[in-house]
């Protein structure tokens, strides 16, 4: 593990507070730490997969200790892996977050578990509440199921549950990088235009999360669960048209298809729009529209 003293003055009514970043390797890790490289008065614990191995209690208690906040970003994240390895998967994400709860109750520290639009059937029409209740359709979400009860349970009044979907970004693989990627290779491609979501830049769910640890740290935001997703809606089709549009290349190059035509061992939800009354709560209006996020993520304009 990795220490970034980026100590500076205080955010105001809370001081410095100590950071520890789970899966800081991963798309959603390195931009935690970017965003907390940047934030006054922050110490951050930076923990790669293969420094903190999540199923071993032991180690997970000694590396929370004396951290204030823990940013969990570390999840099995093979979505069709998991169907044939779900007791591998929610080892990870369901056993592995449970470890991370009860280290956290065991110190005072409070706990950001990034889960996942998958714990929902995905058969609604409209944005899906906090509270509505949850019914995954494949072993991914059962999994991470399980991690968000973990710490409903552990930690009623210190966890936070903060839900994401269709996440890129610009380290890690992602189908935004995979649709430009093949922009070089094919003339035109297949994208399906029956799976509705909110296309969510990692960047700014990464900026979100501090935001939402600051609040928790000062008392102003009440545990329990929150919905990362960018405003808005899309499809597949819909996010790969306006990608290649907002790089300069035809976006009739994307052509229409079903689910039907690529079917993949899990199942993935059709509906995957979330609602976000909660921000409110804390203080918080709820993160941009998708599109805005892709124009500015595509654009290359942001601090790294």
């Amino acid at each position: 593990m990795s220490d970034l003293d980026t100590a500076g003055p205080a955010t105001p009514g809370t001081g410095p507070a100590r950071w520890l970043v789970t899966g800081a390797g991963g798309m959603l890790g390195h931009d935690l730490l970017a965003v907390l490289g940047r934030h006054p008065g922050a110490r951050v614990t930076a923990a790669t997969r293969a420094d903190l191995d999540l199923t071993d209690a032991a180690a997970v208690k000694s590396a929370v200790a004396g951290h204030d906040l823990v940013v969990n970003a570390a999840a099995w994240t093979d979505v069709d892996a998991a169907e044939t390895r779900e007791a591998e998967a929610t080892e990870v994400n369901g056993t592995g977050v449970t470890n991370l709860a009860a280290a956290c109750a065991a110190t005072g520290a409070r706990l950001l578990h990034v889960s996942t639009d998958y714990v929902f059937a995905g058969d609604g029409r409209e944005p899906y509440p906090e509270d509505h209740p949850t019914a995954p359709v494949n072993a991914y979400g059962r999994g991470k199921l399980v991690g968000e009860q973990a710490v409903a349970r552990l930690l009623p009044d210190t966890g936070y549950v903060v839900r994401t979907a269709w996440l890129y970004g610009a380290h890690g693989r992602n189908f935004v990088a995979t649709m430009l990627r093949l922009a070089a290779e094919r003339e035109t491609l297949e994208v399906v235009d029956d799976q509705h979501g909110q296309p969510t830049w990692s960047y700014a769910l990464a900026g979100r999360l501090v935001a939402l640890g600051d609040a928790a740290r000062a008392g102003r935001a009440p545990a329990g669960v929150y919905h990362g997703t960018a405003s808005g809606r899309t499809t597949w089709y819909g996010l790969a048209r306006a990608a290649y549009a907002l790089r300069g290349l035809d976006p009739d190059r994307i052509r229409p298809t079903t689910s039907e035509h690529f079917r993949r061992p899990a199942p993935r939800p059709a509906y995957s729009v979330l609602g976000h009354a909660r921000w409110a709560l804390a203080g918080l209006s709820p993160m941009p529209d998708w599109h805005d996020q892709l124009a500015q993520a595509l654009s290359g304009d942001w601090p790294t």
